[in-house]
């Protein structure tokens, strides 16, 4: 819950971006995909490689909207609305069954 948390823990290297895309068989091509966490760094999620996928732009369940959801559930988790361990259940389980629950109900 320390704003610019995640930006002075964020460090993926290049190397290990390209590994996230090969285990997925995804050819990256600028602007296509990002590198994402899984479960978010604000919401206690690490930059191991198993807690890293690569996320599409160009789709409706893409980086823009995961990011709302993970906005949300921080705010929940801060407020004390929600406990931390519940939101990194429910976005690692199904993170678009938790977009459809927290944000867009």
């Amino acid at each position: 819950c320390t704003p610019g948390y995640s930006s002075g823990v964020r460090n993926v290297p290049s190397h290990e971006k390209l590994q996230v895309f090969s285990s997925y068989a995804i050819n990256n091509f600028p602007g296509g995909y990002e590198v994402d966490h899984f479960i978010s760094l604000e919401l206690g999620g690490t930059n191991d490689i198993t807690n890293l996928w690569p996320q599409p732009y160009g789709t409706a369940a893409g980086v823009r909207v995961k990011d709302q959801l993970e906005n949300k559930l921080n705010s929940l988790v801060c407020s004390g609305a929600l406990p931390l361990v519940t939101v990194q259940q429910v976005i690692a389980s199904n993170w678009w069954t938790a977009y459809e629950t927290y944000v867009n109900h």
